[in-house]
């Protein structure tokens, strides 16, 4: 684990207000920011239970199936990873995150995304245990008490003198943990990365506060869609303050907090942290199909 800290942005910003960036992706090289928060307590579970094999779900470019891979052969477990798509099969060579993670010793199973909708069922569970044997479930995107946990850490007492603590929102573990973990004159503000208003109820599954407010206003269209405009921002904040943003998750929270301050939902002198929360893997893939759409790439060193 390497060290987290704050930077402050030096962008100049009407009524005093100031904003700072939690560089959670440098906690670890290759299960950044909030996975390996999310990971950390679940993997000291598996271990608890003895278990040699943790199994997964994810969609083709995914931070999660990345990071359990490479956390699982870190750890010594097996893993295997539930990929959305039966299509692609074939095209883990040209996939970066499905040939990472297969580099890294994950077996796939690729299944129709009619299938994939079953994965929280218990009888499609225990259909995968017969198959590939005693495995520890990890969820989709890593959520469980244990993620939430984990993510209860991102805040420490250094981050005190914040109002605002804001964060993308993808299955809701790692804004459950800020809500918790807050004190009470700290305002938590979610950016939810898809469209759609079933993440609060995800969320009060974990949160035991009402500290917090989801912003839905910033997904671009749906997970993992992108524009001209939001590439154009995170070239430009990365040229201006040397700070990789990922387009699927904190590249669209950052945007959506500047965008507000500018349009005055702070009040003056806020003092506001984001939360990086990785991701930078996905840059890579992201890449190959803006060259497909003649768009411009994104920069990340």
């Amino acid at each position: 684990m390497n060290p987290v800290f704050n930077q402050l942005l030096n962008i100049n910003f009407p009524n005093d207000i100031s904003l700072t960036i939690k560089r959670e992706d440098l906690i670890h090289p290759f299960v950044s920011g909030n996975k390996f928060r999310k990971l950390k307590y679940n993997l000291l579970q598996a271990k608890a239970e003895n278990k040699q094999m943790l199994l997964t779900f994810g969609g083709a470019f995914s931070n999660h199936i990345a990071a359990v891979a490479y956390a699982g052969k870190e750890q010594g477990f097996k893993t295997i990873g539930i990929i959305r798509g039966d299509e692609l099969f074939d095209k883990i060579e040209e996939n970066p995150t499905l040939k990472f993670a297969q580099e890294n010793g994950m077996q796939f199973e690729f299944v129709s995304r009619e299938e994939y909708r079953l994965k929280s069922e218990t009888s499609y569970i225990e259909k995968l245990k017969d198959k590939f044997g005693d495995f520890y479930l990890v969820p989709e995107g890593g959520t469980n008490e244990l993620a939430v946990k984990g993510c209860e850490e991102i805040l420490t007492e250094e981050d005190a003198a914040f109002n605002y603590v804001c964060c993308a929102v993808g299955t809701g573990g790692t804004i459950s943990g800020l809500i918790n973990s807050a004190l009470p004159n700290q305002k938590i503000l979610g950016f939810p990365a898809l469209k759609g208003d079933f993440l609060k109820d995800e969320i009060r599954i974990f949160a035991k506060k009402d500290n917090w407010d989801l912003i839905s206003d910033y997904h671009f269209g749906g997970y993992g869609k992108v524009n001209l405009e939001l590439i154009e921002f995170i070239n430009a904040f990365f040229e201006e303050n040397k700070v990789p943003l990922d387009p699927i998750y904190t590249g669209k929270m950052v945007f959506g907090v500047i965008d507000l301050i500018h349009k005055k939902y702070f009040p003056a002198h806020s003092k506001i942290i984001l939360i990086h929360t990785g991701g930078l893997q996905g840059i890579d893939g992201m890449n190959i199909k803006l060259n497909q759409k003649k768009l411009p790439i994104l920069k990340k060193q």
